[in-house]
This record gives C-alpha cells, sequence and structure tokens, in this order.
C-alpha cells in the first residue's frame, strides 16, 4: 500500500514573537528556503493567516510592517512544496476570518453549493406545497422529493410551477402531448425530462428549442409557446 503524501511534515506553534530576535539563528535553520503556512496570534486569538515560500523573510518583515505592533505569538507549519498552499491559507482565512487579513480566501476551482442547494430548497418546499394542497399525493411527493435529494438536478420549469398542466408540440402534422409536472420535469410517453428542449428533442431525435417548441394553454381556447412563462 502506498502511503500517503503528508501535506505538513514539520510544525512550531504558539512561541512568543521573542523568538525571533532572541533565536533567530535557530528559527533561520527550520525555516529557511522552506515553503509554509504562518499564524500570528494577539493575546491567543488569530490574527492573521499567510504563506510564505521563504517563511523566515516573511515573519521578519512582521516585526517590522503594518502587524508589527499587533500579535505577540506565532505558529508555522512547513510544508514539503507549495501546491496546496494557497488553497490551505483560504480555507482557514474562511474558516477563522482573522482580524488582520483584509481579503477573504480564494479557491481555486471549488464549486460554491449554495445557489444549487437553495434551488433544490425552493424546489423541496414546492413539492410539499403541492401535496399540502391536494396538487400532488403524498407518494409521488415522496418520489420526487428523493429525487431531488439524490439527483440534484433542478428542471428549468420549475420556478414557473405551482400545478401540473398539459403541453402539445405539433410536428409532422402529429400533436404530440406531454405534461410539467408539479416539480417542472416533463413527463413525455412515460419518460421524464428535466427540460423543454430535451423533451421536444425526445420528439424530433435532433436538437430544439423546446421553449418554442411546446404549447400550453393559458386560458381555455388561448395555446401560446411555453416561453411565455418565462415573460
Amino acid at each position: 500500500m502506498t502511503k500517503q503524501k503528508p501535506l505538513v511534515v514539520q510544525h512550531l506553534e504558539n512561541l512568543s514573537r521573542e523568538v525571533l530576535r532572541n533565536y533567530k539563528e535557530i528559527i533561520r535553520e527550520y525555516v529557511k528556503r522552506r515553503h509554509g503556512v504562518y499564524a500570528l496570534y494577539r493575546k491567543n486569538r488569530l490574527y492573521y493567516v499567510g504563506l510564505a515560500s521563504n517563511l523566515r523573510s516573511r515573519l521578519n518583515s512582521h516585526l517590522r510592517d503594518r502587524h508589527a505592533d499587533t500579535w505577540d505569538r506565532f505558529s508555522i507549519y512547513l510544508t514539503v512544496g507549495d501546491e496546496h498552499l494557497r488553497e490551505l491559507e483560504s480555507l482557514v482565512m474562511r474558516i477563522s476570518s482573522p482580524k488582520g487579513n483584509k481579503q477573504r480566501g480564494k479557491f481555486a476551482r471549488s464549486e460554491d453549493l449554495r445557489r444549487r442547494f437553495r434551488r433544490q430548497v425552493a424546489q423541496y418546499q414546492r413539492v410539499e406545497l403541492n401535496r399540502l394542497f391536494g396538487f400532488t399525493g403524498g407518494r409521488e411527493a415522496a418520489k420526487l422529493k428523493e429525487r431531488i435529494t439524490r439527483d440534484g438536478r433542478i428542471p428549468t420549469v420549475a420556478k414557473y410551477v405551482t400545478r401540473r398542466f398539459r403541453i402539445h408540440f405539433l410536428y409532422k402534422n402529429n400533436q404530440q402531448r406531454a405534461w410539467v409536472r408539479p416539480d417542472g420535469t416533463i413527463n413525455y410517453r412515460g419518460k421524464i425530462y428535466n427540460s423543454p428542449s430535451t423533451a421536444a428533442s425526445a420528439v424530433t431525435k435532433r436538437a430544439m428549442d423546446g421553449w418554442h417548441a411546446w404549447k400550453y394553454q393559458r386560458a381555455p381556447g388561448d395555446w401560446v409557446r411555453l416561453d411565455e412563462l418565462r415573460r
């Protein structure tokens, strides 16, 4: 079994700033030409987090810069390389929000799930509301909630839907019919689609703009393009 490569290989924690002045030669041997993350503290509270490819130089600079009189203890965490240093620094800053850091940490490629989570919660609540008012049966509501939780995919019609309604699509002189369900999915011939376009493509076997292809009955006898829902 291959051993997991460590991120932090050596560390010194909770040292007085006086160490940098009185024992700088020893500290220099530990940190010269080393990559790592460091933390500055004031009265046992985290004040600042930083990263450096030359920790000795960076720590010495904090004895003279704008942070000079704002910290009394420090910790250092030495790494083999600097591949994940910036994200490690960002992670600490986002969790602790140190007073001395002016900027909030950023991740290189991490997806912020809040928007997706918010939409899933709204969809979940819509299904429950439809169940309470009798538009959706209890068993169907449970299945819809399970799908929302499992798949995490938000049907594009969901935000415009409060009830089940029929749509149709005239293709090669044949009227194709489908149902928009309370959760925004589209049932066409027993198969469920997450968007009008994928449902329309199931009819034509080619790419389609389903918002213009499908029509719904806005009022008795008044069939309009599904795109009207977005206006």
